[in-house]
């Protein structure tokens, strides 16, 4: 799980599904508070495609569809959950760009 974590693109995706199963959602949603210089969009839209997207997979935490581009909530989900909650509910006490 913790090394599932370490990158916080992963994190927030996973964060993001704790409210939200964006099985409808066809386009990438980039949190508001993520800066993006110029060419670092296309940058980590490909590092989410070739490599966050399909660590969380193999997990089993989420379920994706390359196609559609569509992400859902995964079979183990629920056994990172409690760790996810804990850190959305000290989300405060946490480094600045770690959600």
């Amino acid at each position: 799980m913790l090394d599932v974590l370490a990158n916080k693109y992963r994190r927030r995706v996973l964060v993001a599904l704790l409210e939200h199963n964006p099985q409808d959602d066809h386009n990438p949603q980039i949190p508001d508070d993520v800066t993006l210089g110029t060419g670092d969009l296309e940058s980590l839209m490909i590092s989410m495609r070739h490599t966050h997207l399909p660590k969380l997979e193999e997990a089993g935490f989420i379920e994706w569809d390359r196609e559609t581009n569509v992400v859902r909530k995964g079979p183990q989900f629920e056994e990172i959950r409690p760790l996810l909650e804990l850190m959305e509910a000290h989300a405060d006490e946490l480094p600045d760009d770690w959600l």
